[in-house]
């Protein structure tokens, strides 16, 4: 589960250059705790990680804090918003392994 919800903030921003959203879920630290990664028009998952997490399945999370980025836009999201796109993602990157 993410961290508690007075303390985190979540956002996604698009990379153009990537043609990829990106989705977050940021500690009151600025450290990424939950990160997703869309893909492409179809949106494919090709990332969930979490930190701490080493399963390289789900990817790995952002190595620097959110306040040392630069050129990014962020779009906010609530929890709710946040979790769908998270459990969805898992669950499609869960379930390429069987």
């Amino acid at each position: 589960m993410g961290q508690d919800e007075s303390v985190s903030r979540w956002f996604r921003s698009w990379w153009e250059e990537e043609d990829t959203w990106f989705y977050f879920e940021v500690g009151g630290d600025g450290w990424v705790s939950r990160q997703v990664e869309l893909e492409g028009p179809a949106q494919r998952p090709v990332a969930a990680a979490s930190a701490g997490d080493d399963d390289a399945r789900y990817g790995f999370t952002a190595e620097l804090p959110v306040t040392e980025w630069e050129g990014h836009v962020e779009v906010p999201m609530n929890l709710q918003e946040f979790e769908e796109v998270w459990n969805a993602a898992r669950q499609h990157l869960t379930d390429l392994e069987v």
